[in-house]
């Protein structure tokens, strides 16, 4: 008799259930996409982020020292160098995956044919290297330095070229010197003199227009610094700090055994910072406060609208609910009476209501979790240009709170229901 009853109900009233189960449909695709979108945007937001430079930077410790006593940046100071020898083992730190690229630069200063003096960086373009677990990568500024414009030429491409004899110049060199891409110039360095051709003029926007980028084999051998790096640029993947990253980064030895291990196995960027330290000798690792700041500035902020949009869409799901339900039962408010008169409760005639509009929010929840995968998916190619990956852990939040919402629209009805009286309705009062 009860399952006759339901089916009587969505036969009878089967276009308010279709609207029901539209409206619930509608918050649950919101849900779903935007609970997909906030559990799989700290890894996109991350990699976007990656665009606009380092977020890690590492340093001999000798010259960190010097840094802090004398306030001066660490790339003015000559004479501490770390080894070049060591830079494959960034890969194989705990959070290893986590580093996205990195390049390590070593500086020196060389007069042009003019009498010029310019400051020349070695750096690793798109360096191919081969690491001590096996693997193989590709790292450089290439990908550190998207956001520089190519004026003129093309980017140094290290696997196509042979040896050292290439480089790119600032536009304020270029200018200044009035070379072009293809020209030749010759540096003389402390150590030696080299003929390197310009494969591109390049516009970063800052000081670096006012400088020439060789490969790193070239500014050791112009400088007799074989083996050796200034410092190391490092882009890693980080979660936003808070009370326990912020302590650790002050001092990790003040955590106890589970904060340490708590810590030291989150992407934390001080403690990714922390395991640079200890496999490369002698060297102070430390987070780009401006980078690694505005990106858990950005991440809180984007979880956080994503949240704002995602109870919005349940709380207007609730509102159509409750209106469609209470209009429901003031239709069948004399059918209603009719089961009261003849001796039904209003706890069974709750639980009938009920049984009716979470069967129809059963199917609204399935048709809207599939459209949220889809609008998921839709965010993810045109904000991010990769697709968003599903986390198990949305099915069940998405039920829980659809149920929550479906409830919550349904009480105003209830109480309505609840307080007919047979006499009344049943006469038309």
């Amino acid at each position: 008799m009860f399952i006759r009853m339901i089916a009587k109900a969505f036969l009878r009233q089967w276009k308010k259930m279709a609207m029901i189960a539209f409206t619930i449909a509608l918050g649950a695709s919101l849900a779903t996409a935007m609970l997909s979108v906030m559990l799989d945007v700290g890894d996109k937001v991350n990699q976007e982020l990656k665009a606009y430079g380092a977020n890690i930077n590492v340093v001999p410790k000798d010259a960190s020292v010097i840094s802090s006593l004398y306030e001066v940046g660490d790339e003015n100071i000559s004479g501490a160098y770390l080894r070049e020898d060591e830079l494959g083992k960034i890969k194989t730190i705990f959070w290893a995956f986590n580093i996205a690229d990195y390049a390590p630069f070593v500086t020196a200063q060389a007069v042009l044919d003019s009498g010029s003096e310019v400051a020349v960086k070695g750096t690793w373009f798109n360096h191919h290297m081969e690491l001590p677990t096996g693997e193989e990568l590709d790292a450089g500024v290439m990908s550190m330095r998207s956001w520089w414009e190519i004026t003129e030429g093309e980017w140094l491409d290290e696997q196509k070229v042979e040896g050292t004899g290439y480089a790119m110049v600032g536009t304020d060199v270029a200018k200044r010197e009035g070379i072009h891409a293809g020209d030749t110039i010759h540096l003389k360095g402390s150590k030696s003199e080299l003929d390197v051709k310009v494969s591109g003029i390049f516009d970063s926007g800052g000081d670096e227009d006012g400088e020439i980028f060789v490969p790193l084999d070239a500014v050791q051998e112009l400088a007799g610094l074989d083996g050796k790096v200034d410092r190391i640029e490092v882009s890693a993947l980080t979660t936003p700090d808070n009370e326990l990253a912020e302590k650790a980064a002050k001092d990790p030895s003040s955590l106890s055994v589970s904060q340490y291990e708590t810590w030291y196995c989150t992407a934390y960027v001080s403690s990714i910072c922390y395991q640079i330290e200890e496999v490369i000798t002698d060297s102070v690792a430390s987070p780009v406060r401006q980078v690694a700041d505005s990106e858990g500035q950005i991440l809180d902020k984007t979880q956080m609208l994503m949240i704002l949009i995602t109870i919005l869409s349940l709380i207007g799901a609730a509102l159509g609910i409750c209106n469609l339900v209470t209009a429901s039962v003031m239709e069948r408010s004399q059918e209603i009476g009719l089961m009261k008169a003849i001796g039904a409760h209003n706890a069974s005639i709750t639980g009938l209501v009920l049984t009716e509009i979470f069967c129809t929010a059963l199917i609204g929840t399935a048709v809207g979790f599939l459209a949220g995968i889809g609008f998921a998916q839709i965010i993810g190619h045109s904000v991010f240009q990769s697709a968003i990956s599903i986390r198990p852990m949305v099915v069940p939040i998405v039920i829980v709170l659809v149920a929550i919402v479906t409830l919550l629209g349904c009480i105003p009805a209830i109480r309505m229901l609840q307080g007919l009286r047979p006499t009344e309705v049943l006469h038309g009062r």
